[in-house]
């Protein structure tokens, strides 16, 4: 299943089934899941961890070396999980010794031209619109939504089941569960659409709701907020959810609804 074209070090662990097209090359210290397809002109470096049923297309250079002038050579990778598409030309850099990995989780769709620096954690069934670029240390939670030409400031997290909008600058930390659009990133209600899609009920939606109208709506601040939250809102695990996010951002959130530059 690999074309006379290619270039594989013997040393690449290849598992069975994979398919490996013409003009791409395989490092050393490589290793690819079973069923996982590779095309054409696809450059795989040393450190890349790619699981299985994945699809490589053509163009995109998988665990590159950091764009970090710390960087002194370590030896780090850059490991994605199962089942997980990565469109043309994207860009995925492996590690540095801050985390000395960068994760990309399973079940994930990275369109075309997206970026994705050293030591970025990704969760599952993530979908990075064309040209997404994530800067270095980010943290990305499951099911998160970033629309075309998103870019993403060094340490920020965006917390699971979270929708970003288009052409949007994230400086700031995006809660779990919300839409975040505008200029600058603010609150745009709840990502409701996704979460139905997900299974979650309309007592759960109108949980996170009321939660973050007391966040964002009210314009109360964030400790003022999270007391309120504590002290009208039963534990829940979305609750404790939403409320660890926020007390543990060293970047803080960003802006309520309405709040302005």
């Amino acid at each position: 299943m690999i074309q006379p074209l290619a270039y594989i070090h013997p040393q690449a662990k290849i598992a069975d089934n994979v398919v490996i097209e013409p003009f791409a090359v395989i490092h050393k210290d490589v290793e690819i899941g079973e069923g996982t397809w590779i095309g054409s002109n696809v450059v795989i470096m040393d450190g890349a961890r790619i699981g299985k049923n994945c699809r490589v297309f053509p163009g995109s250079v998988i665990s590159g070396v950091p764009q970090d002038l710390k960087f002194a050579g370590e030896i780090t990778t850059a490991e994605i999980g199962d089942n997980t598409t990565i469109r043309e030309c994207v860009t995925i850099n492996r590690g540095t010794k801050d985390k000395w990995k960068t994760v990309i989780g399973s079940n994930c769709l990275i369109q075309a031209y997206s970026h994705i620096a050293h030591d970025c954690e990704v969760g599952d069934f993530c979908i990075f619109s064309n040209s997404t670029t994530l800067a270095g240390h980010i943290t990305i939670g499951n099911y998160v939504v970033l629309a075309g030409l998103v870019a993403i400031h060094q340490f920020v997290k965006v917390g699971s089941h979270a929708f970003v909008t288009g052409g949007s600058l994230v400086r700031k930390d995006v809660p779990p569960y919300v839409k975040a659009a505008r200029e600058p990133l603010s609150y745009a209600g709840i990502n409701s659409v996704g979460l139905r899609r997900r299974g979650f009920s309309s007592e759960k939606i109108n949980e996170i709701q009321e939660i973050y109208r007391v966040l964002f709506v009210k314009h109360n601040n964030v400790t003022k907020a999270l007391d309120m939250i504590e002290a009208e809102f039963k534990p829940t695990e979305i609750r404790d959810e939403i409320v660890d996010f926020i007390r543990n951002s060293n970047r803080g959130v960003m802006k309520g609804f309405g709040s302005g530059s």
